[in-house]
């Protein structure tokens, strides 16, 4: 266990500690018919705000994604579902074209749609803010939709899934 008090930040020892808090895995996409459409794995998706509806997410600020996803002005939270890590890992290459052999619906204003998610939440880009290496972007709920499955989960450098907690009285 790593105790001592850190007085330098060191990157890679502090991406281990991050990576202690388990997150759920999304594939955010974006772009239209005016645009080529994009995508990318991420854990960094929160909730902000319920009214109005409104979600968080970052990408590297060097991202090659990151023009569409500013030219678009929209997004979609792709929340992945157990059985979709193949997916996961494929949007999370350097890959020419992430959604070869995809199957994906066109959501509001054109933005790819991956089915068959937890849930997906498309979103209008309402703030987008430079923070450090990341750019944040808020985005506003404009339409979701969820199933009940178990969610594709990652913590301490793996994928992993949902188990019961043990409840003591």
């Amino acid at each position: 266990m790593n105790t001592k008090i850190n007085t330098t930040i060191d990157k890679r020892d502090l991406r281990r500690a991050l990576g202690s808090f388990g997150t759920g895995v999304t594939v955010v996409t974006s772009g239209n018919s005016q645009s080529r459409w994009v995508g990318v794995t991420a854990n960094s998706f929160s909730s902000v705000s319920l009214e109005p509806p409104v979600v968080l997410w970052s990408l590297g600020s060097n991202s090659p994604s990151l023009e569409v996803f500013d030219e678009t002005g929209r997004f979609v939270i792709n929340v992945l579902a157990l059985d979709q890590v193949e997916l996961s890992k494929q949007f999370s290459k350097p890959l020419s074209d992430k959604f070869s052999g995809v199957e994906c619906i066109e959501g509001l204003g054109g933005v790819p749609v991956i089915p068959h998610c937890v849930a997906t939440f498309e979103c209008k880009t309402i703030q987008r803010t430079l923070v450090g290496d990341h750019v944040l972007f808020l985005g506003q709920v404009e339409n979701y939709v969820y199933e009940s499955k178990t969610p594709l989960l990652f913590c301490q450098g793996q994928y992993v899934q949902v188990a019961e907690a043990v409840q003591s009285n």
